[in-house]
């Protein structure tokens, strides 16, 4: 946790080291969503910490003007409206189905975490957007049934392939056989 997630006041310099830091996070995302946290206590704002901390997220509690701030220049600057009030980010640096499917069972679990808006690959996406895509598959699971989409079709021409020169050999036998018993 850094110390300006906590409220500490902040000198201009600390202000423009997060706002940097904030930044660099901001365009290596591939997935954020924000969430209203209010009513959470600290023992649930952990656990939804660790939740993602498994599957290599990021939860932050940021204050609103530093992340509209550094949010210029971003993807995330199409959905700089969220910033009011208590908001709360979960960001993906990975796979944005899955960040999305653990913010959801979370919300499920306790329904105090109200999940809003999301950014997923750049495109702002409703919470109905973001329950849609808590329905795909995860990446490793989507290149897989891709790649056998891929495989398949090749297999098909490879036994047709084999097909065709086996009746060919076969053909070329049933002749030599013929001009034999002739």
């Amino acid at each position: 946790m850094h110390r300006w997630e906590r409220g500490f006041k902040l000198n201009r310099t600390e202000k423009e080291q997060v706002i940097q830091e904030l930044k660099e996070e901001f365009n290596r995302a591939k997935a954020i969503v924000f969430t209203d946290y209010r009513g959470l206590t600290v023992a649930e704002l952990s656990d939804l910490r660790s939740l993602l901390r498994e599957g290599n997220f990021e939860y932050k509690i940021i204050k609103n003007t530093l992340a509209k701030i550094a949010s210029e220049g971003t993807s995330v600057s199409a959905a700089k409206d969220a910033f009011k009030g208590p908001v709360g980010i979960a960001i993906s640096y990975d796979d944005p189905v899955l960040t999305v499917k653990k913010i959801l069972e979370y919300s499920k679990k306790n329904d105090k975490l109200k999940v809003g808006i999301g950014l997923i690959e750049g495109a702002v996406c409703t919470a109905q957007d973001l329950k849609a895509v808590a329905d795909l598959p995860p990446r490793n699971v989507l290149l897989a049934i891709m790649a056998g989409g891929f495989k398949s079709p090749l297999n098909k021409l490879g036994w047709l392939l084999n097909a065709t020169l086996s009746s060919f050999v076969n053909a070329l036998e049933a002749l030599k056989n013929k001009k034999g018993s002739q």
